[in-house]
């Protein structure tokens, strides 16, 4: 028996159950729509609430799973056992899920959700091999996908974002689809009228729950961008002073190589001498032709002097401030 899921998690097929899902990833969301959409066709077939176990994998034993697995169903064709954090079920209740997904009783769909189950272990080839639709991979969007995302989250809700409005959410609730689609729904509840939800009603509405990453600060301070220095540095959370001046320093000699290899006519070169990915470096011309070769040798030089300064008594949050401010400054 099995079921297919799309990727776009907007419909299911109607074709069999397999006996055994792995649902696996880190987008709670997607999570949840499979989970939904997985109850719904197994309460068309008979009462869901008399045929439905939930395990939690960081306490339950392999021998209740299988045994609940084997039980057979009330009044339906069909019955639903569940285990969560499947990933942390220990090595001999494993062995036993898997024992049992050699042979699976035909009448239970066994669905094992999983936060990062990698593809090398047994349990996930044992469900895999089961079907091609039996591992759901439920990977967050990528960063560049996020806003299509977010606007597709809206347009389920009725209403249109700005992309403006989109980047202010993502950036003040961070990429967590379930905060996400939350928010959206806030959003979409208080806003009036046909046009699209703007960048002021989602800073009037929405609080700030994500922290700022340390990269992000950097990549500000390497475009030479004070105002959103300062925005971020104040979001930063518990990140020391100490090293975002490592971060800055690391990023200030690849903007001095970088100079060179453009110099050169080399800069093609990049990634491989930084040891970075292309999309890392992709960047890194326009911002070195923002600082003068001069400047970037002087930033190393102060930044010496100012981690000197923090380790000899001065107080490192204002001293990588004043530093950051000369650098970046025009």
């Amino acid at each position: 028996m099995r079921i297919a899921y799309h990727d776009d998690m907007t419909s299911a097929s109607t074709t069999p159950l397999l006996p055994a899902y792995l649902v696996t990833g880190t987008d709670d969301l997607k999570k949840e729509a499979v989970i939904r959409r997985l109850h719904e066709r197994i309460a068309r077939e008979g009462d869901l609430s008399f045929n439905r176990d939930e395990f939690d994998g960081a306490q339950a034993q392999g021998e209740a799973i299988v045994a609940s697995c084997n039980t057979l169903p009330f009044a339906s064709p069909v019955r639903l056992v569940e285990v969560f954090a499947a990933d942390r079920l220990k090595g001999s209740d494993v062995a036993q899920v898997i024992e049992y997904l050699a042979a699976p009783n035909n009448q239970t769909v066994l669905c094992l959700v999983a936060t990062g189950l990698a593809k090398n272990t047994r349990l996930y080839k044992a469900v895999a091999k089961l079907g091609a639709q039996a591992v759901i991979d439920c990977a967050p969007p990528t960063r560049r996908d996020l806003p299509k995302k977010v606007s597709a989250l809206a347009a389920s809700q009725g209403v249109s974002i700005t992309q403006a409005a989109i980047g202010t959410l993502i950036d003040l609730v961070g990429e967590n689809t379930v905060a996400l689609n939350a928010e959206i729904r806030k959003l979409a509840l208080a806003h009036w009228g046909s046009d699209a939800i703007n960048e002021n009603e989602v800073r009037a509405l929405v609080s700030r729950t994500n922290e700022a990453k340390p990269w992000e600060f950097v990549d500000a301070f390497s475009s030479r961008n004070v105002e959103r220095c300062l925005v971020i540095q104040a979001q930063l959370g518990d990140i020391s002073a100490y090293r975002l001046l490592a971060l800055c320093v690391t990023r200030i000699r690849e903007l001095i190589m970088t100079k060179a290899l453009v110099n050169r006519g080399q800069v093609q070169t990049l990634p491989d001498l930084l040891h970075l990915p292309a999309w890392r470096v992709k960047n890194h011309v326009t911002w070195a032709r923002g600082f003068s070769v001069s400047e970037l040798h002087r930033a190393l030089e102060s930044a010496r002097d100012t981690e000197l300064a923090m380790k000899s008594g001065a107080n490192p949050e204002e001293s990588f401030e004043s530093w950051w401010l000369g650098v970046v400054c025009r």
